[in-house]
């Protein structure tokens, strides 16, 4: 099957390359202008707007995210009553005997800037379990009903890699940190199992925004809203309106294995692509593993690595995936450069190693990433949204570290952009322009619109193993939009719409009127 598309102009991450592209059984065969193709018998259809690579997110999280489409997000709350308003509002139109789960907490947006207690929500809902999620997924607050489900008392002792806070008198206050939210039963992740038609519903509406390809974390591990998901892919996996490369959420090389044998073998758009591993926490919630303490309180977070983390990361790579590592804190960033050092002493390919997020990376950092070849894979967006209290958590002296694109693209670091949805919205967009305009922080770091366009196509592409983005034989994975990446502002970037999407070449049909973020 032939068909011409053609538009104002053609824009990539490599810059503007024409204005049309042939394609041919679902590849890109030609990239040119209209002129140059012989369109004899060839369908052409013509669009008044650009077209790009179809945008990937290298790092997201389906299920939660299509968990939250239907749940309770608190992101907009402003105080602790208007908080208890909301979960009190979501409880009643639950039946009694299900607990109450609330996501996305953002104790920055509070007028009492705290993490709630169980007191607090106990004094929403006093005889129902209730557990919220803080909205970077490292933090949840359990209620007293909660707890007693849970069988955390005064004497539970806190995992590895984990805390439990506690009052002046030595009683759990709710909040559990890190891997002590595995303490919470599955039950507690979510309201309602996503079941496989809201989850390709989901997928559709990321197609609807432009988004042809994701790195999904796909849970079999100890995060309670990371568990039990395989089962609900291998379902799907024949009807996915998108690429999606699974990335295995383990503790275990027996779970290793039985992932890769799931996703390896379940449809032409699902692939295993390797293993994920927690070196640290969020910034937000202070268990990023610093150096330093943080400028707002006496802690440097949480370190998480192991002997565990390098035994899974050989394994990943025997079975021929890749290793992605979640590392915020810039303590957490040289743990797992070390690791990737022994790995690739012993072989492993540099572009088999992806770092998560990379927050807090000071220069010698920067160098020794140059250095072993390694990817970073980041969230732009992550900067509209810490803008508020990022100075506050690292101090004035180690602001010029956060987020550093310019000068890791500088280094030649490999860099992918994602979202790490649904801790931040699934819109590549929106991340394109925060990479473009910083929100204050770091201005000399602003990324041109063809370099952050870059990052959501070509590096994210790299990073799940596919090849250059509308290269010649490639898939024609394709995004249309009323916005040239070459010559918009950001805030013409943020506010572009996607007009259509190609898979394989082909339109998805999607609803544009499906939400595809709650707040």
């Amino acid at each position: 099957m032939r068909k011409i598309l053609a538009a104002l102009g053609v824009s990539t991450g490599r810059g503007p390359i024409g204005d049309s592209i042939l394609i041919v059984d679902g590849k890109v065969a030609a990239i040119g202008t209209l002129t140059d193709f012989d369109g004899s018998g060839t369908a052409v259809t013509k669009y008044d707007a650009t077209i790009i690579p179809g945008l990937r997110d290298a790092h997201t999280h389906p299920v939660a995210y299509t968990a939250l489409l239907a749940g309770c997000s608190l992101k907009n709350a402003t105080n602790m009553k208007d908080l208890q308003r909301r979960l009190v509002t979501y409880a009643s139109s639950l039946p009694h005997e299900e607990p109450v789960v609330a996501t996305r907490l953002d104790d920055e947006s509070l007028t009492e800037r705290r993490l709630p207690t169980r007191i607090d929500l106990d004094a929403a809902i006093p005889d129902q379990p209730v557990v919220v999620y803080r909205y970077c997924g490292h933090i949840a607050v359990a209620n007293t009903a909660a707890l007693h489900a849970s069988d955390i008392t005064s004497d539970t002792k806190a995992p590895s890699g984990g805390s439990i806070d506690h009052d002046a008198a030595g009683h759990p206050t709710g909040v559990l940190r890190e891997t002590a939210m595995g303490l919470i039963p599955p039950a507690f992740a979510w309201n309602g199992d996503p079941d496989g038609d809201s989850l390709l519903a989901a997928l559709v509406g990321l197609a609807g925004i432009g988004i042809t390809s994701i790195g999904a974390m796909i849970g079999h591990g100890e995060h309670p809203t990371e568990g039990g998901e395989l089962e609900l892919w291998r379902g799907v996996a024949a009807n996915l309106p998108i690429k999606v490369h699974g990335i295995a959420s383990v503790e275990t090389a027996a779970s290793l294995e039985e992932a890769a044998s799931i996703l390896g073998d379940a449809g032409p758009r699902l692939s295993w692509l390797g293993l994920k591993r927690f070196a640290d926490g969020s910034l937000g919630g202070h268990t990023a593993a610093m150096h330093a303490p943080f400028a707002d309180e006496p802690s440097v977070g949480i370190l998480r690595l192991s002997d565990v983390d390098t035994n899974l990361a050989r394994r990943s790579i025997e079975l021929g995936g890749m290793v992605a590592i979640h590392a915020i804190g810039d303590r957490a960033v040289d743990g797992v450069l070390d690791i990737f050092d022994d790995l690739i002493s012993e072989g492993a390919d540099p572009l088999d190693l992806r770092m998560e997020h990379v927050s807090v990376i000071n220069p010698s950092q920067v160098k020794r990433f140059a250095e072993l070849g390694v990817t970073a894979v980041v969230q732009p967006a992550f900067l509209a949204s810490e803008s508020e209290w990022v100075t506050r958590r690292v101090g004035s002296e180690r602001v010029p570290w956060i987020y550093p694109f310019k000068s890791m693209l500088a280094s030649n670091v490999p860099v992918a952009g994602s979202s790490d949805c649904p801790v931040e919205p699934p819109q590549a967009l929106w991340g394109m322009a925060a990479a473009m305009d910083r929100y204050g922080i770091g201005p000399n770091e602003r990324l041109t619109g063809t370099e952050a366009l870059a990052m959501f196509t070509s590096g994210a592409a790299r990073a799940l193993r596919e090849p250059e983005p509308l290269s010649i034989g490639s898939p024609a994975d394709i995004a249309v939009i009323d916005a040239d990446p070459a010559t918009a502002s950001a805030s013409e970037i943020h506010d572009a719409q996607v007009l259509d999407t190609y898979v394989d070449g082909i339109s998805v049909t999607v609803d544009r009127g499906s939400p595809i973020w709650p707040d």
